[in-house]
Order: structure tokens, then sequence, then C-alpha cells
């Protein structure tokens, strides 16, 4: 028991012990019938100081003490790592726009619609066929890409546990759902087109945006399970807590999860994830194995803080007008295009699938234009999330000390513009200061005060 909680205990033990003694036994009895005199007493009331560990605490000084607890080469690999995505934003713009000039320019694109117009005279029916044909050709040719990055470069800085196999198997199932996708989603897009005309791109958008939507409803059920394997967690405390920290805000589970991470890398991540009685958390086995119980806990209040906060909702209002402004992108640039290069092409419409590659460079186009709007819509959805996993898990030390962890693949300390222009989360300099301030803020508060030590 604390040392203020024997303090009241005690004063309170003396208040009854006095109150139980008899007035004759604190005067004379007076004379009959003369009245007793009221008793007087000054009491001295003063507030008892909070029982604390957390001495001088000064949330500037413990945000640097905590950065500079990754230094040196492990730093130095950490911000090579991060920066190096910088420039792989531009390569995979420019390599998709190469891939796609090829398939128009050699008339690729054209003999795959001829191709699908040869097995079937529906127009509805000839658009799977193609794009059969063009995702299977388009992930042929951009293989190479994608083997450096994902393989031998996650390798490269020891962030992939998986042999080239295991990684294959992973990158087949992908390739399956991507598939599956694309017939599905282009094949709708290409029948409004057909339907709706010179109004396509508004229709379109809204097809793309429900098609999203319908997807991020039925991944966790049907699409995670796919790459890694989900059981429950095991019962314990810490389970019994996180469904406690679920009840209070209002997340409909019943259960919580753990997956197989670690077949792909040593990462740290969990998520809520689904909507419409498809919700779920999960915590990746590596965080549990990794992590201590402030650190899980406050892990799995950033990522309630996106469930709560209805922040599936934000993105898809978001990105949705980011789609439909990119539709209206296309619309626009695809009669430039075909206006000048159409007969070298064999393209003339909108509505012919041959000038898909043309509608996939004028999107990549805009999209790259849009990398800075779009990291800031999902900073400022993790920013959100960061504070509300602070006032409901209460853990800003353990929100500290798992962003040093986050830092293995995260740049710590970005300049001004290149957090704005590059980074979709906070960076790990803002996420600890924030966490300092806010531990600043409730340093009196009982669990606080009697909490870790931060650095000084």
């Amino acid at each position: 028991m604390g040392l203020w909680r024997r303090a009241a205990l005690a004063a309170v033990l003396a208040l009854f012990a006095f109150a139980a003694i008899p007035a004759a036994s604190a005067a004379p009895t007076p004379a009959p019938g003369v009245p007793l005199a009221a008793p007087t007493k000054t009491v001295s009331v003063q507030q008892l100081p909070p029982a604390t560990n957390q001495r001088h605490f000064d949330a500037d000084t413990a945000t640097a003490a905590y950065l500079a607890q990754v230094s040196g080469a492990k730093r130095a690999r950490s911000d090579a790592y991060f920066e190096g995505g910088y420039w792989l934003i531009l390569i995979d713009a420019l390599y998709t726009l190469a891939v796609m000039g090829l398939l128009l320019w050699f008339k690729i694109s054209a003999a795959m619609r001829d191709f699908a117009q040869n097995l079937t005279r529906s127009r509805f029916w000839q658009v799977p066929i193609y794009v059969a044909c063009f995702v299977a050709i388009t992930t042929l040719a951009t293989f190479p890409l994608t083997l450096y990055e994902n393989f031998f470069r996650e390798h490269a800085y020891g962030l992939s546990n998986q042999t080239f196999l295991q990684w294959f198997g992973d990158f087949a199932t992908g390739f399956g759902v991507n598939l599956v996708m694309m017939l599905v989603l282009v094949t709708l897009i290409y029948a409004v087109v057909r339907a709706a005309k010179y109004s396509w791109w508004l229709w379109g958008a809204a097809v793309t945006v429900a098609f999203l939507a319908f997807t991020m409803l039925i991944a966790p059920v049907f699409i995670a399970p796919l790459f890694n394997h989900y059981q429950p967690l095991p019962a314990g405390p810490l389970k019994t807590e996180i469904l406690n920290l679920a009840g209070a805000n209002g997340i409909p589970v019943n259960d919580v999860y753990e997956y197989d991470a670690s077949r792909q890398s040593d990462r740290i991540t969990a998520n809520v994830s689904g909507f419409l009685g498809t919700t779920r958390i999960s915590l990746a086995d590596n965080l549990l194995k990794r992590c201590n119980d402030r650190e899980i806990l406050a892990v799995v209040g950033h990522e309630m803080g996106h469930y709560v906060l209805g922040h599936v909702y934000i993105l898809l209002t978001w990105l949705g007008l980011l789609i439909l402004a990119g539709f209206a992108f296309v619309n626009w640039g695809f009669g430039v295009l075909t206006g000048i290069f159409g007969g070298n092409w064999d393209v003339r419409t909108i509505d012919d699938p041959a000038g898909l590659p043309a509608v996939v460079a004028l999107f990549t186009i805009f999209m790259f234009f849009m990398t800075p709007v779009t990291n800031t819509i999902t900073r400022t959805t993790e920013a959100q999330a960061d504070i509300f996993g602070l006032n409901a898990a209460r853990q800003p030390d353990g929100f500290a000390t798992v962003t040093l962890k986050l830092s293995e693949y995260r740049k710590l300390e970005p300049g001004k513009w290149e957090e704005d222009i590059f980074y979709d989360h906070p960076s790990g300099h803002a996420r600890i200061a924030m966490a300092m301030r806010w531990k600043a803020a409730h340093l009196g508060d009982p669990d606080i005060a009697a909490g870790p030590v931060s650095p000084q």
C-alpha cells in the first residue's frame, strides 16, 4: 500500500477513534441546567504530495534521451533503408510507365484485345479475358523489380526471414488474389464505361470505392488467412486486459487473435480490422515475442484508435475523392494521348480494353504527384490514433520504447519537408515527443506517477 494511502487510512482511523471517546472524558460534567459549551478545535488540512518516482521530469529531455538510444551504425542503417524508399517511389513509377509504353507501342495490348475478340463476341466477356492476359504479362514484366524490392533488399537490411521458395509462395498467392480482384474490378469499370459513356469517370470512381470497401470487409476473414495462420491468443492477464480495453471503447469483439508474422519478418505490428461484423483484433507473434506488456498495450491502444475514430470510413472518403480526381484526369489525358498516338497504338476510344495500359500510365502519373497528399491523409489518421492510444492504454513509455523498435525500418528524425512529403506515419521523433508531452501533462495521475521512469 502506498505511503499516501497509509497516511489517509491512519487519519480516518484516528477520526473514528476520537469520535468514539465519551464527551465526559474530555471535560468535567457540568452542573444540572447549565448548557454544555460547544467544543472547539482547530483542524489543519494539508495536501499530501503524490507518491511519484518521476523526479524532475522534462518532456524534451526525455525525448532526446530516448532518441539517443538508437545511434551509430544502427541509426545509419535505418536511415539508409527508409531514404532508399524515396527513390523507389520514383523508380516504381518510371518502371510502370515503361512497361505500359511497351505494351502500347509494340501493340501487345492491341494483340491481347484481338485475342479476346477471337474467343467471344461478347464485349462484357472480352474484358476479363484481356485482363487475365494483362495481369500475367505485367506481373512477369515487373517481376525483376518486385524481386529486388521485396526479397533481395529486405534481406540486405535484415528485414526478411523467408527463403526464396517461401517468399515466392507468398508472391504466387498475392498474384492469385490480385488476378481475381482485377478481373472483377476492371470488368465492372469497363461495363460502366460502356453504359455511362461521357460520365464514365464519375460512375467508375464510385464502383472503385465500393469495391475497396468490400475488400476491406472481407480481408480479415478471407484474404489475410491466405498469408498467415491465425489462432486465438491463449487466455491470460494480457488477453483479459486487451478485451477489457476493447469493451471500454465499444469495440465488438470477444476474442483476440495471434498470427505468425514471423514467417515473413521480425516486424512488430497489430491491427483491429474489418467492420460490419468482421471486426477482429490481431497481434503479430513478433509483437508478443519482442515486446513487454506495456509496449503491447500501447500498440493495441493505437490500433483500437483507428477503429473507434472511424478511420476506415475517413480514409475511404478521402481516397474516394482522390480516385474521383484521378479518374477525371485519366478521362482528360486519355483523350489527349489517343488523339496524338491512338493510330500507333491501335486504340481510339476509352471503352476499348486495349487502352488499359494508357489508363494505368495516367493514373500512375496522377498518384505519383499525389504522394504528399496521400501521405498527409494517412499520417494525420496515424497521429490521431497515437493520441487515442495514449489516452486509452496510458502507456507513454511503452509507446516510446516500441517506437524505437519500429525504427529498424523507419527513419527516426527526418527534416520537416521530408516528413511532410514522404512519411505516411508520424516520424519516431514526433511520436516520442508527443508521448512525453502527454506524460508531462498526466504526471500527477497515480498510474503515471508510479509508472516507469523516463530517461533524463
